[in-house]
């Protein structure tokens, strides 16, 4: 976590050790999974809240708002932060931490405290406010009916859906970071996504002429992440399905690469990061390709992707004189779900 200089941005930032300790569940010697632990947490975040709050942070699981992902500034579906009570706060961090991990945790808590320091910069716009974040349960969370939730706001957007008791998917996965280094006042010197650019960096510097053929696919970035909302991740797969594969990589180059791989998939809690890498790796990791857009220099606006079989990972840096990041993670299949709920459905129906 070398690259987490976030925390400097303390004041909203909770303990991360507290874990689930409020869960009570008698003693057993097999340990929960993580969608049981998921599952507990969003119960327990429901009980408390008033029935007017509960109104609005429900939602049907088959309802048009769990597809409806977005990342700027608004309103968005659910229960704003600011509508909770300090015991609906702690329960919702709660509910975060049994999906994050410590690190990703960190970001997520960071990207909503850059809320204050964006509204310093714009001279107290009112519309920055880290309290104007939204969680949103879309069925009941059960053990065998399919639920999600998500968290929304300015530039984060993470959606987990369960099904049969267990996290069947953790994409769309959006976070971003504006000013991505902040350069005045106190917190000057913080960057949230500091490793997602700083390794990347690190990769296209590190690669041979024959190697940056492949994976320089445009002197210009783009002006943002391709695979916005409403753009289906597999209509623009033959678009983003190019570069340097992954196993033309070098040794040193190699474990670069899983540097940065790993900066975005262990943003999950543990168990859910070490699934999700599994499943990259038996889709063939060898496969997975890396490509760059635009200058090599920091400050310059550029953009990269890492693509695999099963999923694609895109970040930007080119607004703002590139200091202003997006970075979204998609699978391909999974999404909100979609094959494990296709699954459940043949199975209820004995197809």
């Amino acid at each position: 976590m070398k690259h987490l200089t976030a925390a400097s941005l303390s004041l909203l930032l909770v303990s991360l050790s507290a874990g689930a300790a409020w869960i009570a569940r008698p003693a057993t010697t097999q340990p929960l999974s993580a969608g049981a632990v998921m599952s507990d947490a969003a119960r327990h975040f429901l009980a408390g809240l008033t029935p007017e709050r509960k109104t609005k942070v429900s939602f049907a699981f088959k309802g048009p708002e769990r597809h409806d992902w977005r990342f700027v500034p608004g309103e968005h579906h659910g229960l704003t932060l600011a509508d909770m009570t300090d015991v609906d706060r702690w329960s919702a961090r709660e509910l975060i931490r049994t999906s994050l991990s410590g690190r990703g945790t960190l970001k997520v808590e960071a990207v909503m405290a850059m809320e204050s320091v964006l509204r310093d910069l714009e001279h107290g716009n009112p519309t920055r406010d880290p309290m104007k974040y939204s969680i949103a349960l879309f069925g009941t969370p059960d053990d065998d009916a399919p639920w999600a939730w998500h968290l929304e706001g300015h530039h984060l957007s993470i959606n987990f859906t369960c099904v049969r008791g267990e996290v069947a998917s953790v994409t769309p996965y959006f976070l971003g970071s504006n000013p991505g280094e902040v350069r005045a006042g106190p917190t000057a010197g913080v960057r949230i996504l500091a490793a997602e650019e700083d390794l990347a960096r690190e990769l296209v510097a590190s690669l041979s002429p024959e190697q940056r053929v492949k994976a320089l696919i445009a002197e210009a970035a783009p002006a943002d992440v391709l695979s916005l909302p409403g753009r289906p991740i597999n209509a623009l797969w033959p678009e983003l399905a190019i570069g340097l594969a992954v196993g033309d990589l070098s040794p040193e180059q190699r474990r670069t690469f899983d540097d940065l791989l790993a900066e975005y998939t262990h943003n999950l809690r543990g168990p859910l990061a070490e699934a999700e890498m599994s499943r990259i790796r038996e889709a063939g990791i060898n496969a997975v390709r890396f490509c760059w857009a635009g200058g090599l220099a920091k400050n310059q606006p550029h953009y990269y992707r890492l693509v695999g079989p099963t999923f694609a990972i895109e970040y930007d840096n080119t607004q703002n004189d590139a200091n202003h990041i997006h970075t979204v993670w998609h699978d391909r299949t999974r999404d909100f779900g979609a094959d494990a709920l296709a699954d459940h459905v043949r199975g209820d129906h004995g197809e």
